[in-house]
């Protein structure tokens, strides 16, 4: 019988089976874990392809009139804007420290206006009525103020020269063929007269370029500085050009 089988299989035995059975078990193994993997992969994926979410809406219930509130208004509002208040420091609380008269600020100080200066600089005593206030007495110092060269004096309107008088060209000079310019320095008083000249700047030359313009500035004629709408002294400065064609 044995040998029947052994003739009818080929001689298929026992060690042929062990040989191809790790083979075989791999295989079982392997197509049972991507089953097992496509069952559970399609589950989930049919889940999530079938899943709804579920919202929660809440529903307000209407019973009477009164629940539906007022109509929307048909005008437009502007968006509010909210504005951080500035927050006041607190007070100190202690106490206050004694301080001088002249040291108080007075809130009631009011800027006066340019006619109220010019009334303050130089006051009309004309308009002072002598049974008021008694027997009106003059005492103004007679001698000028005058500032001094260099000094600043603040004007709403400068000086203005209304007339030059032409200095005399030095003969020396006129005979050499020579030119030069001269900056003078000029005091003009309030009515528009040269009260004191001097050289600013020299011309570089002993032609007598100088000593001409000088002699010349006294001549000169001026409109006055405004300060306050009243005229003021004020120093002048301006140049003296020497030419050869001017002599001609």
């Amino acid at each position: 019988m044995a040998k029947t089988l052994n003739a009818m299989y080929g001689g298929y035995g026992a060690y042929e089976l062990k040989i191809c059975y790790q083979r075989n078990l791999f295989l079982g193994i392997a197509m049972t874990a991507a089953l097992i993997a496509v069952i559970v992969g399609g589950s989930y994926l049919y889940s999530a392809l079938t899943s709804v979410e579920t919202v929660l809406v809440q529903q307000n219930v209407i019973k009477t009139i009164a629940d539906l509130g007022p109509p929307p208004t048909v005008n437009k509002q502007k968006p509010r804007v909210d504005i951080t208040q500035p927050t006041k420091a607190a007070p100190k609380v202690g106490i206050p420290k004694p301080v001088a008269d002249d040291e108080v600020l007075d809130d009631d100080v009011m800027i006066a206006s340019r006619e109220e200066l010019a009334d303050i600089v130089a006051p009309d005593i004309s308009a002072i009525d002598a049974a008021d206030g008694g027997d009106i007495v003059v005492d103004i110092d007679p001698t000028e103020y005058m500032p001094a060269p260099g000094e600043f004096v603040a004007v709403e309107v400068p000086a203005e020269m209304i007339y030059e008088e032409v200095p005399n060209y030095p003969r020396p000079a006129k005979v050499a063929g020579m030119e030069g310019i001269v900056w003078i320095q000029a005091l003009v008083d309030k009515d528009g007269n040269v009260r004191e000249a001097r050289v600013l700047k020299s011309s570089g030359s002993k032609a007598g370029f100088d000593e001409a313009a000088v002699a010349a500035a006294y001549k000169c004629k001026f409109k006055p500085a405004i300060q306050n709408g009243r005229p003021v002294p004020i120093w002048v400065s301006y140049s003296v050009e020497f030419t050869l064609r001017d002599t001609q």
